[in-house]
């Protein structure tokens, strides 16, 4: 799952585009592409240990309909790869609910999009945002999101793609930005870490990793590879 920056959006924002995947709640899916689902839920605590509070979205909403341009549906997150467009968004007892129509006679992905949630292949809605404004309880360790910007809805292969977190690690690095010890271990740990060594990276950082891995052959360091090449480069793009 791709994170976008800022400029492929046309706004100015401070970090990355974040993602919040979740099931595709939806009984059926049109023969003429056009579903009705849920495009975030409110009080699930997600990847990052965050909620969305109710009513995060009424301002942007508000300022989508006043500009009179429609949320698109986009592939897998991919901005080059609009498929359809959102119509009817609004915030129910549920969280943001919409109408989706898949551009199905006129956009082949659309076609392909179709048939593979009709199949129920493709089982995931995620929505691409910004945060506006949000508090932070230090007892939980739980952020809820109480502003958001809604930027598109992306149907996906899988809800709650691990992908995007290791995505949004990368993405900050190459931005010259530090993830949070949150992100930064789970991403370790989708990389092939145990829990422990994950825990010592974000801990004590490189320096140490590298120490305990120095007597182990290099066949037998899979994490530390997976690592550095995960952080291939990044210097030269936050230059």
């Amino acid at each position: 799952m791709l994170l976008h920056t800022p400029a492929a959006f046309g706004r100015k924002h401070s970090g990355a585009l974040k993602v919040r995947d979740f099931d595709l709640t939806t009984k059926a899916i049109g023969d003429d592409g056009t579903f009705d689902g849920y495009g975030s839920v409110w009080g699930v605590v997600d990847s990052y240990g965050e909620i969305v509070a109710p009513g995060a979205f009424t301002d942007s909403l508000k300022e989508l309909e006043a500009k009179g341009r429609p949320v698109p549906v986009l592939w897998q997150h991919r901005a080059g790869e609009p498929i359809g467009a959102w119509s009817n968004l609004r915030e129910d007892e549920k969280g943001l609910a919409g109408k989706a129509e898949l551009l199905i006679a006129d956009v082949a992905q659309a076609r392909e999009a179709h048939a593979l949630v009709k199949r129920k292949i493709v089982t995931g809605l995620s929505i691409g945002y910004w945060v506006r404004e949000s508090s932070y309880d230090e007892k939980t360790g739980i952020r809820t999101l109480t502003k958001l910007d809604l930027v598109e809805i992306s149907l996906v292969t899988f809800p709650a793609n691990d992908d995007a977190r290791v995505e949004a690690v990368k993405f900050k690095l190459a931005h010259g930005e530090l993830p949070t010890e949150r992100e930064m271990e789970k991403a370790l740990r989708e990389l092939g870490f145990s829990k422990t060594r994950a825990a010592g990276v974000v801990a004590h950082g490189l320096t140490e990793l590298r120490r305990r891995e120095s007597d182990r052959e290099p066949d037998e360091q899979p994490e530390l590879k997976a690592l550095t090449d995960t952080l291939a480069g990044f210097s030269l793009k936050s230059a």
